[in-house]
């Protein structure tokens, strides 16, 4: 195992942003509120994208905080090792998490929060994440692409499968205080799924407002906005000199990237491990 990772329960998790510690306490400690909105992602589904939309909304689109805090003090993460002092008392908390469904805040269970789980196609989610990897001191620097994307779908990764992970959180499928939302559906119709997440939120906003969300969270307004983009983090976390943070913001970008042996090689292990599954993704149509 690399010494840029510890083993918590059968999980990776990356050294740099958090400890044993910190997971045992967002596991055991930490107290959710039923009004806490959880923005949870397998890392590179889309969790940037989402928070700034969260944000917005809890603003009534007005863009005045996504233009001057980062996107990691508006919505902090569970896990991380400054998350006791970073979750806002200002009501209703966000907070972000890539941890799976059976190691998240045991307070969670039996309360009213609510979570928006997104969901992306993990043939892009292991583009993202490669890129992702050779420009983080989170990760080690991949050696290959196909090897890279071996190591994602045995969960030989932080955070572990993304199999398990989607799997494990889409269980609360059916529950009032459970979003499911794919960066697919999210990337075709931006207002018409602002509109769902504000419905399932109970927050009303005018058209102005929901045009606000819209436009404040494109994919250039947010590569151009240093409170989204992690410019303000320091090159040697994050050397945006090898590939940019907000690198495309696109879908389908798997196809420039994959061989046909590779891809029938993970569509194979792809049905085998969510055959049967109780929900049908806009990417399913190509298998």
């Amino acid at each position: 195992m690399s010494k840029l990772f510890f083993d918590y329960k059968g999980i990776l998790l990356p050294c740099m942003g958090c400890n044993a510690e910190d997971i045992a306490f967002a596991e055991n400690e930490f107290q959710v509120r039923d009004d806490d909105i959880f923005n949870i992602t397998y890392p590179k589904s889309g969790t940037t994208w989402m928070t700034d939309i969260l944000s917005l909304i809890k603003k009534n689109g007005d863009p005045t905080w996504n233009k001057t805090v980062p996107n990691w003090d508006r919505v902090p993460w569970i896990e991380n090792h400054v998350h006791k002092a970073q979750v806002s008392e200002e009501q209703p908390r966000l907070i972000a998490s890539h941890l799976p469904r059976h190691l998240f805040v045991k307070s969670f269970d039996g309360s009213k929060a609510k979570v928006i789980y997104t969901v992306r196609n993990p043939k892009d989610v292991a583009v993202s994440l490669y890129y992702f990897a050779k420009m983080t001191s989170f990760y080690e620097d991949p050696e290959g692409f196909d090897e890279f994307v071996k190591d994602f779908i045995t969960g030989d990764i932080p955070f572990g499968s993304w199999f398990d992970h989607v799997k494990g959180w889409l269980e609360m499928l059916g529950k009032d205080n459970f979003m499911v939302q794919t960066y697919e559906d999210l990337h075709k119709d931006p207002r018409g799924r602002v509109l769902k997440i504000c419905k399932f939120l109970g927050k009303e906003l005018d058209d102005k407002a929901v045009d606000s969300v819209v436009e404040n969270t494109s994919f250039q307004f947010m590569k151009e906005n240093q409170m989204s983009n992690y410019s303000l983090v320091p090159s040697n976390y994050m050397d945006q000199e090898k590939s940019p943070f907000m690198r495309k913001g696109t879908t389908g970008d798997w196809k420039n990237h994959f061989t046909i042996a590779l891809n029938e090689y993970f569509d194979k292990i792809y049905k085998d491990k969510m055959q049967g599954f109780c929900m049908k993704f806009p990417w399913d149509e190509n298998l």
